[in-house]
């Protein structure tokens, strides 16, 4: 393999996981739409396989780019650009109203237990407002720094957040949209289990970030005096 093709491989890989992002969000609304329910179960599902194949893309390019020394300024950008949009626009349309109990099982034909969760994905609103809070937070703090000079690179508290996102995303949408799980109690337990974590060490991930970002910012200041 060439080097113009190493070099070239990862950032298309990049490009092509915004493209199926588009086509995730595209999929999910089709599903969403008034149709039948082995309408919303095909839909669903397709975008729980095309969720899966965007997410393991983000494996495959880093990898690539790391193995073959190639880690380009597109890559340091769009990367963690196409990522926020693929797991955040995810959680916006999981939290969607038109995922609201008793309508959504209704569609399926199961009537829901009394005090089931008010989404069928189990994604509330607020847990999307502090998935992008942490971003926020996490973002600004690195522009601050690396228009310092100073580097502020992804550690181990992300990774781990954006695999329990990359796990919590799937299972909540196929829970979701088939019948047979979405009538489980033992699959919504599941559900329920996923998202909460996922919340949580999302939540938490924002700690090591922001005791790295505030120490490095105190340094810049002494070093100014």
């Amino acid at each position: 393999m060439s080097d113009e093709v190493r070099r070239i491989l990862p950032n298309l890989i990049t490009v092509i996981r915004l493209v199926m992002a588009t086509a995730f969000f595209a999929i999910i609304a089709l599903a969403l739409s008034p149709t039948s329910a082995e309408g919303r179960q095909w839909w669903g599902n397709a975008a729980f396989i095309l969720f899966i194949a965007a997410a393991l893309s983000d494996i495959l390019d880093g990898y690539l780019a790391r193995k073959w020394g190639v880690v380009t300024d597109f890559g340091r950008v769009m990367d963690p650009f196409v990522d926020k949009v693929l797991v955040l626009g995810a959680f916006v349309y999981l939290a969607s109203p038109k995922f609201a109990e008793p309508e959504w099982s209704r569609a399926f034909g199961i009537e829901p237990e009394p005090g089931a969760i008010n989404c069928a994905t189990g994604v509330a609103s607020w847990m999307v407002v502090a998935v992008l809070a942490r971003e926020l937070l996490v973002t600004s703090l690195r522009g601050v720094l690396e228009a310092r000079g100073i580097a502020f690179a992804a550690d181990w508290s992300g990774k781990v957040k954006m695999f329990a996102q990359s796990a919590a995303i799937p299972t909540a949408l196929f829970i979701a949209v088939n019948p047979g799980c979405l009538a489980s109690p033992n699959y919504r337990m599941a559900q329920m289990l996923s998202v909460w974590a996922m919340t949580a060490i999302t939540v938490w991930s924002a700690v090591p970030y922001s005791i790295r970002g505030i120490a490095l910012l105190r340094s810049i200041s002494k070093d100014a005096r």
